[in-house]
């Protein structure tokens, strides 16, 4: 007898190398909205795989249950105070379950004790989901970083991020 009271399945966030098929197949995805809606795009076959390889790396897909991939974002360090979130999508029968937020807080969550100290992004103008999300989890308004960006398409952002103090080694004082 089946029980009405099943567990509904839940979403799960995996890392993944960047290359995976997974991966890719969001990343292309992503490609094609931004094309569709912005006509031009980077490609995201030109961002090589290991960019998004711990410790200065991580990708994350997320799928309910064990159903498809329908969500990524990946973080990559830019420099040794600066990292890069990259790749934020969410297919469209996903969105609206807050897994943009749950992705972006799970970067932000695995930069803590690597270092960066601001976290930089950009999304396009026209995509008002994301500059939401982005204002509501603290992203200001910055000039872009990425030399020749269009201002009338790209939107640059930036949230600065306090490192946890790390316990010293033989007091387990904060240091």
């Amino acid at each position: 007898m089946t029980s009405l009271l099943q567990a509904a399945p839940e979403w799960t966030l995996t890392a993944v190398p960047y290359g995976s098929p997974d991966a890719r197949a969001l990343a292309q995805a992503l490609h094609q909205e931004q094309l569709a809606t912005y006509g031009t795009a980077d490609d995201p076959e030109a961002t090589e795989d290991a960019e998004f390889d711990a410790p200065h790396g991580l990708f994350l897909v997320a799928r309910l249950g064990d159903g498809p991939a329908l969500a990524c974002g990946g973080w990559r360090t830019l420099t040794t105070s600066a990292a890069e979130i990259k790749r934020m999508y969410v297919a469209p029968p996903a969105r609206g379950q807050g897994l943009g937020r749950r992705i972006l807080a799970a970067l932000e969550q695995d930069m803590l004790g690597r270092g960066p100290t601001e976290i930089l992004l950009e999304t396009g103008i026209r995509n008002v989901a994301a500059l939401g999300l982005y204002a509501a989890c603290g992203y200001e308004p910055i000039h872009s970083y990425v030399p020749g960006r269009n201002p009338e398409i790209n939107r640059a952002l930036r949230k600065a991020i306090r490192q946890q103090p790390a316990p010293h080694p033989h007091t387990g004082l904060l240091v």
